[in-house]
């Protein structure tokens, strides 16, 4: 028998999949439960329609991932700290900067949890940091720590 999974099920698999299972599991387990319905041709046709529509969501979705990696590699931003006499900065830069800064001089919104700083940031200089999108798209961001 082939059902189409509403839910994820352990050890059969995720949303909007078409999975063969005995009958009994079938009719009597997963379907009972809620976590799926028989694969009839109506059922297939939307599945297959929602298939469409989550593939051209993800399209859109990437699209605009690149403009905003493209729009972050074009020049580095710049942040402010406060320093001693010896260039070292009191603190350290932070996530939280990174992303202000984003903001404020690129203008995207970008979650502090997603900046991960590559190099310990103590002195004045030149740094990276990666930003992960998810669905394995990372964009590398250039940051310039400056004199307040």
């Amino acid at each position: 028998m082939q059902v189409i999974l509403i839910q994820d099920v352990n050890n059969l698999g995720g949303v909007n999949e078409l999975v063969t299972v005995k009958n009994g599991y079938g009719r009597n387990f997963l379907i009972p439960k809620k976590f799926a319905v028989e694969a009839t041709p109506s059922n297939r046709k939307q599945l297959e329609e929602k298939q469409k529509q989550l593939a051209k969501k993800e399209a859109k979705l990437l699209a605009e991932i690149n403009s905003v990696i493209a729009k972050l590699a074009e020049g580095a931003l710049k942040i402010g700290a406060k320093t001693g006499t010896s260039g070292k900065i009191f603190g350290s830069v932070t996530s939280v900067q990174i992303a202000r800064a984003i903001r404020e001089q690129k203008g995207y919104e970008i979650d502090r949890r997603r900046i991960q700083i590559i190099d310990e940031v103590k002195e004045l200089g030149t740094y990276k940091a990666k930003i992960d999108f998810g669905n394995s798209n990372e964009a590398e961001v250039e940051f310039e720590v400056v004199a307040e």
